[in-house]
């Protein structure tokens, strides 16, 4: 029988199904500042969002901090007593004066806003399940495997965010893994290696880290991109796999990973996507899993510069402004008749887009 968790509780209709908390970001003495990760960029696209006026506080979903016996649906006690060690934290998150750190202080203001990102994104499982759609504006530890973490990634949220909906929702069977980072997403890959309840499509720089051949096995449908992949070649792969991996299974739950280490002149990813590439990307994603009425739960993982928070903001706009984030949409279910009919005019509009 599942545990009982805080990570399932009952969300007023009246908020969007943005989960967010001011936990997410990291700060302690500068340290942030030592690794090439805006470490504030969370708190950043909330900003920006508020600026444009989608949304206020109060209809921001507040993530909670997922607990151990959260964290051990997938992860194993041995990893989680790992993390208590300063040394192994600072490997993991590649800021290496964290091993100088009493583990007191790394568990609170290190550990403690990854743990919340994570609850976030098992939150956000269970709201696009209900609501059609969800963002965490935080999450994406795609490195991060049940025994293992590894490219400032300590949690496995989307392996995590999986397994409470198979555990814990009726109807949640099969989910498909879209994974548009710039990185391969080994984490996740290792934990379904054997699990044909979950379809894995991942679109990397093949010679950037982590390079994990052997979860690579996991990965249904591989778009290995070579270095400087520009917008047409990257959009034009992008429409077809996800396209592809969407027609050999139908899921649940789509899990959307949308780094935005893909940009131009990113110093980890390697490839080159504008700014607008990046928008129409997600517009993309979102608009497939739209016209089948798949519930779709984005987080948004890697990103290295400081223009990445604006990017993603403008890409929930235009989300927003497209009609495939919608508040009508995401406040009742598919049972309501008035959101029945506004999901049939979308998937209609939809249709009638992609044949002009």
């Amino acid at each position: 029988r599942p545990h009982r968790t805080e990570l399932y509780q009952d969300v007023p209709s009246t908020c969007w199904p943005i989960v967010y908390s001011p936990d997410y970001n990291i700060t302690f003495m500068g340290l942030e500042k030592l690794h090439p990760f805006d470490a504030g960029k969370w708190g950043k696209v909330i900003d920006f969002l508020k600026e444009e006026n989608l949304i206020v506080d109060d209809l921001i979903v507040q993530a909670c901090e997922a607990t151990e016996e959260d964290l051990m649906v997938v992860h194993t006690r041995r990893y989680l007593n790992k993390l208590k060690w300063s040394f192994v934290v600072a490997t993991i998150t590649e800021i290496p004066p964290v091993f100088f750190l009493p583990n007191f202080l790394v568990q609170r203001k290190v550990l403690k806003p990854l743990r919340t990102q994570t609850g976030g994104t098992i939150m956000a499982g269970k709201l696009a399940v209900d609501r059609g759609w969800a963002i965490n504006v935080g999450g994406g530890f795609h490195h991060c495997s049940s025994d293992k973490g590894g490219g400032f990634c300590a949690y496995a949220d989307i392996t995590l965010a999986i397994k409470f909906l198979f555990e814990r929702v009726q109807g949640v069977s099969k989910a498909t893994i879209i994974d548009l980072d710039a990185h391969q997403g080994n984490g996740h890959e290792r934990d379904f290696m054997d699990d044909n309840r979950v379809y894995i499509m991942d679109a990397y720089n093949r010679y950037i880290y982590p390079g994990d051949g052997f979860a690579k096995r996991a990965i249904k449908r591989k778009v290995e991109l070579e270095w400087g992949t520009e917008d047409t070649e990257y959009l034009q792969k992008v429409q077809t796999h996800v396209e592809g991996a969407l027609n050999e299974l139908k899921p649940d739950i789509i899990v959307y990973n949308a780094g935005t280490d893909i940009l131009d002149g990113d110093p980890l990813g390697g490839l080159a996507i504008s700014p607008q590439g990046i928008v129409k990307r997600d517009e993309i994603v979102f608009k497939a899993a739209r016209s089948r009425r798949v519930p779709i739960l984005m987080v948004t993982s890697g990103g290295y510069q400081k223009r990445t928070a604006r990017i993603i903001a403008d890409s929930i706009i235009n989300l927003h402004n497209l009609g495939l984030i919608d508040k009508e949409l995401a406040t009742s279910g598919a049972e309501n008749p008035k959101v029945e009919q506004m999901l049939r005019k979308c998937t209609k509009d939809l249709t009638n887009l992609s044949l002009q």
